[in-house]
């Protein structure tokens, strides 16, 4: 941790989430309340907000649970959603997201949220804190609310690159077995592939490659293979990591978000229909708020994006200050159980092993 940041009561024994206040569709006042609502639930978190300075001090002057917690940084440009990730590569280094991430870099700041363009926080993740050494493609893995008793599966690539082969998909199965353990404390994670069928010849080449490499890696990184699942299973109880491409897995994704929102609004019309509908949406309500609570997207808002130096923590572009708080949440967890470092450590051991197994290949007089 830098000079500036032992001087900063900021960083006085908490662990510092560095934050993109520029990132949200609903602007900055929403992520200021989003941390704030975080630095009141726990005491143990401090702040790095990165942002226009003359924007960022009335907001957080308004908040006192943010008083000696968050040390602002002057980023005078702002990342749009419709920017092209290139040319915030190019031209982005005055932006607030770019100063985000410079802080993880700098080691000032543990974990890094931003709710910003996604593309362009995958770029700048990639070519500023740099890939673990053995990571092929970093992938982002995101909670999707299941039937375990966990209540949440984790899903990856959930879109960071549309490419993946088989050795990717490997990579995602170990990264997403290290996110279980680390995130959710499963001993011993099931991990599923995902595919049109469950049987083991059906899929593209790549997919049955994958296949047997997840399987081969499974007892020596002690995690249970359970072999190809189908979309259904994302939210059921047959595994816990489930891999996939970043194609497949956004599309997935977007499309369980459509389906939860149309049925909500298909609930709200079917309780209005008449005076007694309505009538039983009242009797209903508590049951209801229940089951809003369980599947609200806001709970699980957070996106970690796997394979990289350093943490970064994606949140929704339209997160309000709970999703935001969610994130942050998240953040926080990760940065106390030391996920970067347990991650690299499996990947490391995950490299030795396919060495290893070259090695002995070479040996035996055999090619690969």
């Amino acid at each position: 941790m830098t000079a500036r940041m032992e001087q900063s009561s900021a960083g006085a024994g908490r662990t510092i989430i560095s934050v993109d206040a520029m990132g949200g569709d609903e602007g900055p006042a929403t992520v200021v309340a989003g941390i704030a609502l975080s630095a009141k639930k726990n005491p143990d978190i401090g702040f790095i907000l990165h942002g226009p300075k003359d924007v960022l001090e009335p907001l957080v002057a308004k908040r006192r649970t943010l008083d000696g917690r968050c040390e602002i940084r002057d980023a005078a440009d702002v990342v749009q959603m419709e920017d092209k990730p290139a040319n915030v590569l190019r031209n982005g280094r005055e932006t607030s997201m770019w100063s985000a991430l410079e802080s993880v870099r700098n080691g000032e700041a543990t974990v890094c949220v931003s709710c910003g363009n996604t593309g362009a926080l995958m770029l700048l993740s990639v070519m500023r804190l740099r890939k673990l050494k053995g990571i092929y493609r970093p992938a982002i893995a995101v909670m999707w609310p299941s039937r375990n008793p966990q209540k949440f599966n984790i899903m990856l690539d959930g879109g960071a690159d549309i490419r993946a082969d088989a050795k990717d998909l490997m990579q995602y199965a170990l990264m997403g077995v290290s996110y279980a353990r680390n995130g959710f404390g499963l001993p011993k994670p099931r991990v599923g592939l995902l595919n049109v069928g469950t049987e083991e010849h059906k899929g593209r080449a790549e997919l049955r490659e994958a296949h047997d490499l997840i399987s081969a890696n499974a007892r020596h990184a002690d995690f249970e293979f359970v072999g190809f699942v189908e979309g259904r299973d994302l939210p059921g109880t047959v595994c816990d990591v489930i891999v996939t491409d970043g194609f497949t897995g956004n599309v997935a994704l977007k499309t369980g978000e459509g389906i939860a929102q149309l049925i909500a609004d298909l609930l709200r019309e079917a309780f209005r229909y008449t005076p007694l509908s309505r009538l039983a949406s009242v009797l209903a309500f508590p049951s209801l708020r229940r089951l809003k609570k369980r599947i609200d997207p806001r709970r699980a808002n957070g996106g970690v994006f796997l394979g990289l130096t350093g943490t970064v923590v994606k949140s929704h572009g339209a997160a309000d200050a709970t999703g935001v708080s969610s994130a942050v949440k998240l953040a926080y967890e990760l940065a106390q159980k030391g996920f970067s470092e347990k991650l690299a450590a499996r990947v490391a051991s995950a490299t030795m092993l396919d060495q290893d197994a070259a090695t002995q290949t070479s040996d035996n007089g055999e090619t690969e």
